[in-house]
Protein backbone atom coordinates (compact mmCIF):
# COMPACT_ATOMS: atom_id res chain seq x y z
CA UNK A 1 0.00 0.00 0.00
CA UNK A 2 1.55 3.75 -0.97
CA UNK A 3 1.54 5.22 2.11
CA UNK A 4 2.97 8.39 1.60
CA UNK A 5 2.85 10.72 -1.77
CA UNK A 6 3.94 14.19 -0.66
CA UNK A 7 8.01 15.01 -0.87
CA UNK A 8 8.20 15.92 2.74
CA UNK A 9 6.33 13.22 4.01
CA UNK A 10 8.21 10.87 2.17
CA UNK A 11 11.40 12.00 3.37
CA UNK A 12 10.67 12.17 6.63
CA UNK A 13 8.89 8.82 6.39
CA UNK A 14 12.59 6.87 4.99
CA UNK A 15 15.10 9.29 7.89
CA UNK A 16 12.31 8.08 10.38
CA UNK A 17 12.78 4.27 8.24
CA UNK A 18 16.52 4.65 8.34
CA UNK A 19 17.42 5.60 12.41
CA UNK A 20 14.79 2.36 12.73
CA UNK A 21 17.26 0.47 10.78
CA UNK A 22 20.65 1.82 12.05
CA UNK A 23 18.83 0.89 15.82
CA UNK A 24 18.27 -2.53 14.55
CA UNK A 25 21.92 -2.76 13.44
CA UNK A 26 23.47 -1.36 16.54
CA UNK A 27 24.88 0.83 15.06
CA UNK A 28 24.96 4.47 17.00
CA UNK A 29 25.81 7.45 14.98
CA UNK A 30 27.37 10.68 16.67
CA UNK A 31 24.51 13.28 16.92
CA UNK A 32 27.24 15.73 14.96
CA UNK A 33 27.66 13.46 12.45
CA UNK A 34 23.92 12.80 11.71
CA UNK A 35 22.55 14.60 9.44
CA UNK A 36 25.33 13.25 7.11
CA UNK A 37 24.99 9.63 7.63
CA UNK A 38 21.54 9.61 7.32
CA UNK A 39 21.87 11.96 4.14
CA UNK A 40 24.31 9.21 2.72
CA UNK A 41 21.86 6.81 3.52
CA UNK A 42 19.00 8.58 2.66
CA UNK A 43 20.70 8.98 -1.42
CA UNK A 44 22.07 5.18 -1.55
CA UNK A 45 19.83 2.74 0.56
CA UNK A 46 23.91 1.24 1.39
CA UNK A 47 23.64 0.62 4.61
CA UNK A 48 27.62 -0.21 4.73
CA UNK A 49 28.03 3.65 4.45
CA UNK A 50 27.24 4.07 7.87
CA UNK A 51 30.60 2.11 8.79
CA UNK A 52 32.45 3.46 5.85
CA UNK A 53 32.18 6.99 6.66
CA UNK A 54 34.84 8.55 8.58
CA UNK A 55 34.74 12.16 10.28
CA UNK A 56 37.94 14.20 11.60
CA UNK A 57 37.05 15.53 14.72
CA UNK A 58 34.24 18.45 14.93
CA UNK A 59 34.37 18.45 10.81
CA UNK A 60 30.57 19.21 10.45
CA UNK A 61 30.64 21.86 12.61
CA UNK A 62 33.20 23.77 10.31
CA UNK A 63 31.45 22.66 7.31
CA UNK A 64 28.85 24.09 8.44
CA UNK A 65 30.82 26.91 9.21
CA UNK A 66 32.48 27.62 6.19
CA UNK A 67 29.32 27.51 4.12
CA UNK A 68 27.77 30.25 6.30
CA UNK A 69 30.34 32.29 5.52
CA UNK A 70 29.93 31.58 2.00
CA UNK A 71 33.03 29.33 1.02
CA UNK A 72 32.89 27.65 -2.80
CA UNK A 73 32.21 24.39 -2.96
CA UNK A 74 34.47 22.43 -5.50
CA UNK A 75 33.39 19.05 -7.20
CA UNK A 76 35.11 16.88 -9.70
CA UNK A 77 32.37 16.08 -11.66
CA UNK A 78 29.11 17.78 -12.99
CA UNK A 79 26.70 15.12 -11.67
CA UNK A 80 27.96 15.96 -8.27
CA UNK A 81 27.90 19.62 -9.29
CA UNK A 82 24.14 19.02 -10.36
CA UNK A 83 23.07 17.16 -6.99
CA UNK A 84 24.21 20.19 -4.67
CA UNK A 85 21.04 21.96 -3.98
CA UNK A 86 21.22 25.64 -4.93
CA UNK A 87 18.45 26.90 -2.98
CA UNK A 88 20.13 26.23 0.34
CA UNK A 89 23.77 27.53 -1.59
CA UNK A 90 21.76 31.08 -2.74
CA UNK A 91 20.57 31.07 0.79
CA UNK A 92 23.85 31.08 2.11
CA UNK A 93 25.61 33.32 -0.48
CA UNK A 94 27.57 30.34 -1.49
CA UNK A 95 29.10 29.57 -4.86
CA UNK A 96 29.34 26.48 -6.65
CA UNK A 97 32.45 25.22 -9.55
CA UNK A 98 33.44 22.24 -11.47
CA UNK A 99 36.23 22.83 -14.59
CA UNK A 100 35.84 19.40 -15.85
CA UNK A 101 34.16 20.71 -18.81
CA UNK A 102 36.55 23.99 -19.15
CA UNK A 103 38.59 24.03 -22.12
CA UNK A 104 41.91 24.93 -20.61
CA UNK A 105 41.52 21.80 -18.13
CA UNK A 106 41.61 19.57 -21.28
CA UNK A 107 44.45 21.39 -22.77
CA UNK A 108 46.51 21.46 -19.59
CA UNK A 109 46.03 17.55 -19.15
CA UNK A 110 46.15 16.19 -22.89
CA UNK A 111 49.83 18.70 -22.08
CA UNK A 112 51.09 17.24 -19.26
CA UNK A 113 49.45 13.68 -19.93
CA UNK A 114 47.42 13.59 -16.41
CA UNK A 115 43.72 13.59 -16.13
CA UNK A 116 41.06 16.12 -16.52
CA UNK A 117 39.98 15.85 -12.70
CA UNK A 118 43.77 16.17 -11.50
CA UNK A 119 44.32 19.66 -13.39
CA UNK A 120 40.30 20.44 -12.03
CA UNK A 121 41.88 20.17 -8.62
CA UNK A 122 44.74 22.21 -9.11
CA UNK A 123 42.32 25.34 -10.93
CA UNK A 124 40.31 24.82 -7.53
CA UNK A 125 43.09 25.05 -5.27
CA UNK A 126 44.45 28.12 -7.39
CA UNK A 127 40.94 30.01 -7.30
CA UNK A 128 39.51 28.54 -4.05
CA UNK A 129 42.68 27.65 -1.76
CA UNK A 130 39.80 27.54 1.01
CA UNK A 131 37.00 26.12 -0.42
CA UNK A 132 35.14 22.75 0.07
CA UNK A 133 36.29 20.03 -2.00
CA UNK A 134 34.27 17.69 -2.90
CA UNK A 135 35.31 14.54 -4.69
CA UNK A 136 32.76 11.82 -5.98
CA UNK A 137 34.32 10.16 -8.58
CA UNK A 138 37.89 10.70 -9.65
CA UNK A 139 40.71 8.86 -7.59
CA UNK A 140 43.24 11.05 -9.74
CA UNK A 141 41.51 14.38 -8.29
CA UNK A 142 41.87 12.88 -4.33
CA UNK A 143 45.43 12.11 -5.38
CA UNK A 144 46.77 15.03 -6.85
CA UNK A 145 44.43 17.00 -4.11
CA UNK A 146 46.29 14.73 -1.42
CA UNK A 147 49.49 16.07 -2.85
CA UNK A 148 48.47 19.98 -2.76
CA UNK A 149 47.73 19.57 0.69
CA UNK A 150 51.48 17.93 1.19
CA UNK A 151 52.22 21.09 0.13
CA UNK A 152 50.60 23.49 2.06
CA UNK A 153 47.14 23.64 0.93
CA UNK A 154 44.19 23.95 3.39
CA UNK A 155 40.93 23.73 2.21
CA UNK A 156 37.47 24.53 4.46
CA UNK A 157 37.07 20.57 4.10
CA UNK A 158 37.42 18.18 1.94
CA UNK A 159 35.12 15.24 1.10
CA UNK A 160 36.73 12.08 -0.53
CA UNK A 161 33.79 9.89 -1.93
CA UNK A 162 35.19 8.49 -4.84
CA UNK A 163 33.47 4.83 -6.51
CA UNK A 164 35.19 2.21 -8.42
CA UNK A 165 38.54 -0.42 -8.16
CA UNK A 166 41.76 1.61 -9.64
CA UNK A 167 43.22 3.27 -7.33
CA UNK A 168 40.01 4.45 -5.33
CA UNK A 169 40.95 2.20 -2.27
CA UNK A 170 44.57 4.01 -1.90
CA UNK A 171 43.70 7.25 -2.53
CA UNK A 172 41.04 7.59 -0.02
CA UNK A 173 43.13 6.41 2.93
CA UNK A 174 45.92 9.11 1.13
CA UNK A 175 44.12 11.55 1.58
CA UNK A 176 42.36 10.58 5.29
CA UNK A 177 46.29 10.78 6.33
CA UNK A 178 47.16 13.66 4.37
CA UNK A 179 44.48 15.37 6.39
CA UNK A 180 44.56 14.11 9.65
CA UNK A 181 48.20 14.83 9.35
CA UNK A 182 47.68 18.48 8.29
CA UNK A 183 44.91 19.65 10.23
CA UNK A 184 42.32 19.36 7.01
CA UNK A 185 38.85 18.54 8.57
CA UNK A 186 37.60 15.80 6.19
CA UNK A 187 34.76 13.14 5.09
CA UNK A 188 36.22 10.04 3.96
CA UNK A 189 34.28 7.01 2.89
CA UNK A 190 36.76 3.95 3.12
CA UNK A 191 36.71 1.35 0.58
CA UNK A 192 35.24 1.16 -3.00
CA UNK A 193 31.97 2.65 -2.29
CA UNK A 194 31.21 6.35 -3.13
CA UNK A 195 29.94 7.95 -6.33
CA UNK A 196 28.88 11.71 -7.44
CA UNK A 197 25.67 11.56 -5.71
CA UNK A 198 27.32 10.60 -2.56
CA UNK A 199 29.50 13.48 -2.54
CA UNK A 200 25.99 15.73 -3.60
CA UNK A 201 24.24 13.93 -0.97
CA UNK A 202 27.43 15.06 2.03
CA UNK A 203 27.42 18.72 0.69
CA UNK A 204 23.61 18.69 0.82
CA UNK A 205 23.35 17.58 4.06
CA UNK A 206 26.20 20.92 5.74
CA UNK A 207 24.00 22.78 3.40
CA UNK A 208 20.45 22.33 5.00
CA UNK A 209 22.24 22.12 8.68
CA UNK A 210 24.09 25.26 7.93
CA UNK A 211 20.89 26.79 6.34
CA UNK A 212 18.60 25.01 9.14
CA UNK A 213 16.42 23.34 6.48
CA UNK A 214 17.18 19.90 7.55
CA UNK A 215 12.97 19.49 8.07
CA UNK A 216 11.60 19.49 4.28
CA UNK A 217 9.43 21.69 5.11
CA UNK A 218 11.47 24.49 5.25
CA UNK A 219 12.58 23.76 2.21
CA UNK A 220 11.26 23.41 -1.67
CA UNK A 221 11.55 19.57 -2.51
CA UNK A 222 11.84 19.00 -5.93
Amino acid sequence: MIQHSKPGDIERASMEIIAEELKRMGVTVPPENEAVVKRVLHTTADFDFAHALRFTPGVVEKGVEALRSGTCIVTDTNMAQAGVSKPALAKLGGTLRCYMADEETARLARERGVTRAAISMEQGAREHPQGIFAVGNAPTALLRLTELIRDGLRPALVIGVPVGFVNVVESKEQVWSACRECGVPAIVAMGRKGGSTVAAAICNALLYTAAGTLDPASRVLS
